[in-house]
């Protein structure tokens, strides 16, 4: 029998080992790549290290506590009644003059800015989780590969599988004009067949043009990166897109920290923010900004109006799915920040400062 035990236990491991060959697991980097990650000065002792300290787990926590609430503990409305409401706007046949953006669910978004297009994180399989686990939330993946026009830029905030999806990136490869990225990241790109010449992999406080004089800068977020049991090989950030006429603060997963502040010291003030605002815990505060959290970063980054996103199409944390909405426009209008709540698929126009929103989610706890 012990001798059974050993082959089942071996077969189970050459399984694992097998699955994980899987190019959506991606590739670590190497060569040329790892040594200009070697030489950057949040690169310490063998991986990305935040400003500041960050444990994965708050103090009073560990890994085998969060498992057995995982296995043992039905935490309540994790998910909608019924579908989650949205609109298909064609973005194959937008007005090019229009200034505006589309949030697709969860961190994606398609901005369209002076003529340009970019896309940012981008999760359009339905799925986000190297195992068919985490599914969409229905009616929230209303957005396929199929349906996205031709991008000039492509943004990936980090490596994550609910930010960096193996199936959507891989079909979006025709359609991409160039790629940005934290350090590291374009090792899995080019494992997927993105050309090195698409990709520019950046550190925090890096700018790059890239046309007609709109910008890209580069900032640090408070998080952490993999695709494996290895972790921080890559690197996590924020943008700020600077055009002549505008500035966005596009925020990735970050949790709370000094950066925000003196992002909004540096860069702003800022036409426009979208933070993350879901698949938050007590447990991992470090690492997710809670909602409350979300309206003071808003408040450091100096901005005019603040969209939560990072919510309402999977579920990743243990809270209520129409809680990060409720708690963040609760926030909001208690601190007198304008806040944009629009459905998946709604335009929000990024010239009118005075469009509103209604609170779509409230009839469907």
């Amino acid at each position: 029998m012990l001798i059974g035990f050993f082959i089942f236990l071996l077969l189970i491991l050459v399984g694992v080992w097998g699955y994980m060959q899987h190019p959506k697991f991606g590739k670590a980097p190497s060569g040329e790549r790892l040594e200009r990650i070697r030489q950057s000065k949040n690169y310490k002792d063998g991986a990305f290290q935040n400003l500041n300290h960050t444990p994965q787990l708050a103090e009073g926590y560990t890994m085998m506590g969060v498992l057995w609430d995982f296995l043992t503990t039905t935490y309540p409305n994790t998910h909608p009644l019924d579908s989650i409401p949205a609109v298909k706007t064609d973005l194959k046949n937008l007005d090019p003059n229009e200034n505006l953006l589309i949030w697709m669910g969860h961190s994606s978004y398609f901005i369209q800015l002076n003529g340009i297009k970019y896309l940012i994180d981008p999760v359009l399989s339905g799925n986000a989780s190297p195992l068919p686990t985490t599914k969409a939330f229905p009616g929230s993946d209303v957005y396929k590969v199929a349906d996205i026009p031709k991008i000039d830029f492509l943004l990936i905030s980090h490596d994550h599988y609910d930010h960096l999806d193996y199936e959507t990136i891989k079909s979006l490869t025709p359609k991409v004009g160039k790629v940005i990225t934290g350090l590291g990241v374009g090792s899995h790109l080019e494992h997927w067949g993105y050309k090195s010449e698409m990709i520019t992999e950046m550190d925090w406080n890096e700018t790059t043009v890239l046309k007609d004089s709109t910008k890209i800068h580069t900032t640090p977020a408070r998080h952490f990166a993999g695709r494996t049991l290895k972790r921080n090989n890559t690197l996590w950030l924020s943008f700020v897109l600077e055009t002549p006429t505008k500035k966005l603060f596009l925020g990735g997963d970050s949790g709370y920290d000094t950066h925000f502040k003196e992002n909004g010291e540096k860069h702003g003030p800022f036409d426009f923010a979208l933070l993350e605002d879901g698949q938050y815990d007590p447990k991992w505060k470090y690492i997710h900004l809670l909602p409350e959290e979300v309206v003071k970063a808003a408040q450091e980054l100096k901005t005019k109006r603040l969209m939560p996103v990072h919510n309402s199409k999977f579920k990743l944390g243990n809270h209520s799915w129409f809680d990060p909405l409720d708690r963040v426009t609760a926030e909001a209008e208690k601190q007198g920040m304008p806040i944009l709540t629009p459905k998946i698929g709604e335009k929000v126009n990024l010239d009118n400062e005075n469009q509103l929103f209604e609170k779509w989610w409230e009839g469907l706890k």
